[in-house]
């Protein structure tokens, strides 16, 4: 196996470990983190108290990582083009499987208001005018691995690309385009001061993108975010995260927050993955975005073994195939 296919495949089980790692502990507050598990060290099945992880054995991902998945096979399937109205049938059908299995309130606000409107008739190219949440940046990973981080322009069109049905605003453009960009740098043999520089020029871009929302900026926020935690002990800066920089589905708090535990833990994607995990809030989408920019540092021969047979045991998760095909588009794209 090549660095950049370990890299590559490192990015996407990344992604579902820190989705995993996170499932658990969704929605809860830091603080009840702390009273519940104390810390939390790897994988733990759903608590029954939980509405959205209630049930799902440990090692289970969510939302994340399948809609990651859908986002990748469109890529490959459509030759490097995803479709806007093939992803809104797709992630409509991602939705009904959902419930018929019982699992309910899987659509984040954003991508959950567009298909609705879908549904109503509003054609795919206009559904995404007011999605500002971080939907697109969980499920950007795949056009990270597919194509190269430069020229940037190309690459921001991609990602705009594949946020159109649902986040076809400045905000949510800006923060997918920070994580596939970092994604990409990490393929690419960067390290972490390396993907974190690539996801800060890769937001400003992409803040120039889509429809106009109001809200902080995606760059500003992650640069600042990185900065906050610099030297401080573990849980300080945890508490930190969490008080300033927040745990929300908002982008401008969710994706900065991500990039402050990659920088906390310098890159290495267990330790970047629990300590989202111990965030609260949103934390399986911080983690999966973590995990995937650190897991493109490291590679799949970075992660815990143990952690990829839990994986690929407990989900049916095999993502060697889906790698591959994206890092074709990559080389298709780099000529």
């Amino acid at each position: 196996m090549s660095d950049q296919h370990d890299r590559a495949l490192g990015a996407m089980y990344g992604l579902a470990m820190g989705d995993a790692l996170g499932m658990p502990t969704q929605i809860m507050s830091r603080r009840s983190i702390v009273a519940r598990f104390g810390t939390v060290t790897g994988f733990e099945p759903g608590p029954a108290d939980n509405p959205v992880s209630a049930g799902m054995p440990a090692g289970s991902v969510t939302d994340d990582t399948d809609q990651a998945v859908i986002v990748g096979r469109l890529l490959a399937e459509g030759s490097g083009r995803i479709d806007p109205t093939r992803l809104a049938q797709e992630l409509l059908e991602w939705e009904r499987a959902m419930k018929a299995k019982g699992s309910f309130d899987l659509l984040g606000p954003s991508t959950k208001a567009a298909l609705e409107a879908v549904s109503r008739g509003t054609p795919p190219e206009e559904a995404g005018k007011s999605g500002a949440t971080n939907g697109a940046a969980m499920r950007i990973t795949p056009v990270g691995v597919a194509f190269p981080g430069k020229p940037l322009e190309p690459f921001i069109d991609q990602v705009a690309a594949a946020c159109q049905v649902t986040h076809d605003t400045t905000l949510g453009i800006s923060s997918a385009a920070a994580v596939a960009a970092a994604v990409s740098r990490g393929i690419d043999g960067g390290g972490p001061e390396d993907v974190i520089a690539a996801a800060i020029t890769a937001a400003t871009a992409g803040a120039e993108r889509g429809h106009w929302v109001y809200g902080a900026s995606i760059a500003a926020r992650i640069e600042w975010a990185v900065e906050l935690v610099r030297g401080l002990p573990e849980q300080r800066a945890l508490d930190r995260i969490s008080d300033l920089v927040g745990t929300s589905v908002a982008s401008q708090e969710s994706v900065p927050a991500a990039f402050a535990v990659l920088a906390l833990a310098d890159g290495e994607p267990w330790r970047a993955c629990i300590l989202a995990a111990n965030l609260g809030g949103d934390c399986d989408t911080i983690g999966a975005i973590a995990g995937a920019v650190a897991g493109s540092l490291s590679g799949a021969s970075g992660l815990p073994a143990d952690a990829l047979t839990t994986l690929r045991s407990v989900n049916g998760l095999d993502l060697e195939p889906l790698t591959t095909s994206l890092l074709a588009l990559r080389a298709a794209a780099t000529g």
